[in-house]
């Protein structure tokens, strides 16, 4: 069996189920399917021909950021969300799209004034999927106008084409501790709207009750840090690691490449995210990795070597200050679990 961080990963995940920690984890490799079925988690598809679905535009009741309203919270997502289809838009295309997406709220008698998401005077009907716009809402507003015109077009595969699961309102209820969100069948090209709409949902799901344990797994995540991705999205990831401590919880970054952490903004992300992560994990790293990562951490020349020559299953813990050579290893019933 691979022990690296594949193995790691589904090792931590298994002793953190028999622990009774809630998780949640973006799987775009489809690495954590049998584990899930073997513990009795729940496995959430989205893709073509899933039957599930998740609408991007949802306002959800604990989606609420300290003393920010709940759509100033949804905008400042959605911005991110939509940089992704549209590429990169300079100041005042965020600020037409941000009055269009108000508009589109608008229409659902959804404003600025939190007490628009309920249904009642009393604030104890919470306003549901099928309250909210979806991004059809949106794009027949981007159509109105000659200036929003190219962002309508942009947003034709995920209204009327072969993205069209994400015209959909939200079908689905997270009511189990481990849930895995396979996003493989998007493909390469569209995995990285699948990793955010999860993202999206599981970051709220943590911050509804910050007496629960809980932990994110978010692998490849160079495909929302990296030079694919935008300040936007890497901004929403980095606050996540920042800010999820004060939610009860933890947030696991997992990536094959180190280099690939640190393409966006000189790397000014990637070593964001590594410096509020309280362990650092390395399994056995190639000389141009090895480079990389000594120019964001304090690596010594005798821990260079070490990198360099681990065995499979050998590790390099970083616990705060301190180094920590190691070897992970597991039961017999463990290793059958996650086979």
């Amino acid at each position: 069996m691979d022990l690296g961080k594949s193995f790691f990963t589904k090792l931590q995940i298994l002793r953190y189920r028999l622990m009774g920690i809630e998780q949640y984890v973006i799987d775009p490799e489809r690495e954590y399917t049998n584990l899930v079925k073997n513990v009795d988690g729940v496995i959430l598809k989205i893709g073509p021909t899933a039957n599930t679905y998740i609408n991007i535009l949802d306002i959800r009741k604990e989606s609420i950021e300290d003393e920010r309203g709940y759509l100033a919270t949804k905008i400042s997502r959605l911005i991110g969300f939509f940089n992704l289809i549209f590429g990169y838009m300079n100041e005042e295309e965020k600020a037409i799209l941000e009055d269009k997406i108000i508009k589109c709220y608008k229409d659902k008698n959804i404003t600025f004034d939190d007490d628009s998401l309920y249904k009642d005077k009393n604030k104890k009907n919470f306003k549901t999927t099928h309250d909210m716009p979806r991004l059809e809402d949106l794009y027949n507003i981007l159509g109105e106008e000659k200036k929003t015109k190219k962002m309508q077009i942009k947003l034709i595969p995920f209204v009327k084409g072969s993205l069209k699961y994400f015209n959909e309102y939200t079908n689905l209820e997270l009511n189990n501790k481990l849930i895995v969100a396979d996003i493989y069948e998007l493909g390469e090209e569209n995995i990285k709207y699948g990793m955010y709409l999860f993202t999206d949902l599981f970051w709220d799901k943590i911050k509804k009750n910050r007496n629960i344990k809980k932990a994110i797994y978010l692998d490849e995540i160079w495909q929302m840090i990296g030079i694919t991705a935008n300040k936007d999205v890497a901004s929403f990831i980095y606050k996540i690691f920042k800010t999820i401590r004060k939610y009860g919880g933890s947030s696991i970054a997992i990536t094959q490449d180190i280099s690939d952490l640190f393409s966006l903004e000189d790397g000014a992300y990637g070593k964001s995210i590594l410096n509020n992560s309280s362990n650092k994990i390395f399994f056995s790293l190639e000389e141009e990795n090895i480079s990389i990562l000594s120019k964001y951490t304090n690596l010594s020349e005798k821990e260079k070597i070490e990198i360099r020559n681990l065995n499979r299953g050998e590790c390099l813990i970083f616990a705060g200050d301190e180094h920590i050579l190691t070897k992970i290893d597991c039961s017999d019933y463990e290793e059958n679990i996650i086979k």
